[in-house]
């Protein structure tokens, strides 16, 4: 009887089956990626090339040469970017300090049984609704000499002998700019803090009561260290929005008079202006130093009890 061989044994490597966790991982990569791809594209590559052209002769239309910290040593040697940083410092601490006490003075109110409650809620965020066009162009409508709002109430009150020149004098015009940013921004500030307030406890405010607490040291002791966490996002997130902040000098000032109210922004768009895209891109990268200390500030007083 003939003997029939044993079929021999597959060399194909068995495929090995992916468990529904790493099924799950693959998705959720997958799904990912367009997003991944889209940041590398419009937020790591602008940010890296901007930091690489800072450090060469680049200007727009032309190549550029690797110059290292040239233009850094020009800019600090340079009178226009000297009034930048005094300007910038004189607008973020003024506008933060004054956002500060008047965002939380009126968020506390709000926070209270007052009649017309809502409605003054809906009210407060106008500012920050409107766009910042529009909102900066009135202001720079009521600022004018000759038939400004402000102007007007001034000579019919007889405060002033003669039309005030708020735009064009270099000691009115960054308070004139000051104030439009304030008027158009604290809305956030009221807002943020008012939510914040909202997520205090009640029960916090009757222990502290029944233990003899008065209205200030209730503040001090409950309200303060309750939304300690939402003021300083919002310290930091406002400081970086008020330094980069474009809209409100070059519609109102255009950095003048003789840069008395000159920015970061204004100051790398005159750059621009001028083809020297290795300038401008220095004067925007001479900000992250700064930024990235107050992220780490805030970062290190986020962690504290």
């Amino acid at each position: 009887m003939e003997q029939v061989a044993p079929p021999l044994a597959s060399t194909k490597p068995k495929r090995r089956r992916l468990s529904m966790a790493q099924q799950d991982g693959m998705l959720g990569y997958f799904l990912v990626a367009p997003v991944v791809i889209c940041l590398l594209i419009l937020v790591v590559y602008p940010f890296f090339f901007a930091i690489w052209i800072s450090f060469t002769d680049r200007m727009i239309g032309q190549g550029g040469r690797f110059i290292g910290l040239a233009n850094y040593v020009y800019l600090f040697n340079w009178i226009d970017f000297q009034a930048t940083v005094r300007n910038t410092i004189v607008l973020v601490v003024s506008l933060q300090s004054m956002k500060l006490l008047l965002g939380l003075g009126i968020a506390l109110l709000l926070n209270q049984e007052i009649r017309g409650r809502q409605t003054w809620r809906s009210l407060i965020l106008i500012p920050w609704a409107m766009p910042a066009f529009v909102a900066f162009i009135t202001w720079k409508l009521l600022f004018y000499p000759q038939g400004g709002a402000f102007n007007y109430i001034l000579l019919k009150t007889g405060l002033a002998a003669t039309h005030v020149e708020f735009l064009s004098s270099k000691a009115l015009a960054m308070p004139s700019v000051i104030t439009a940013s304030f008027w158009r921004g604290f809305p956030f500030w009221v807002i943020s803090f008012l939510a914040a307030l909202q997520n205090v406890p009640q029960e916090l405010y009757e222990a502290a009561a029944i233990d003899g607490a008065g209205p200030w040291q209730r503040f001090r002791n409950v309200t303060v260290p309750s939304i300690r966490h939402v003021v300083l996002v919002v310290v930091l997130l406002s400081t970086i929005w008020t330094t980069n902040s474009f809209e409100a000098v070059w519609l109102m000032t255009q950095g003048g008079p003789s840069n008395a109210t000159m920015t970061f922004p204004v100051l790398a768009y005159f750059g621009l202006q001028n083809l020297r895209i290795a300038e401008a891109a220095s004067v925007s990268v001479s900000m992250l130093p700064i930024f990235g200390f107050l992220a780490f500030i805030v970062a290190k007083l986020l962690q504290e009890d």
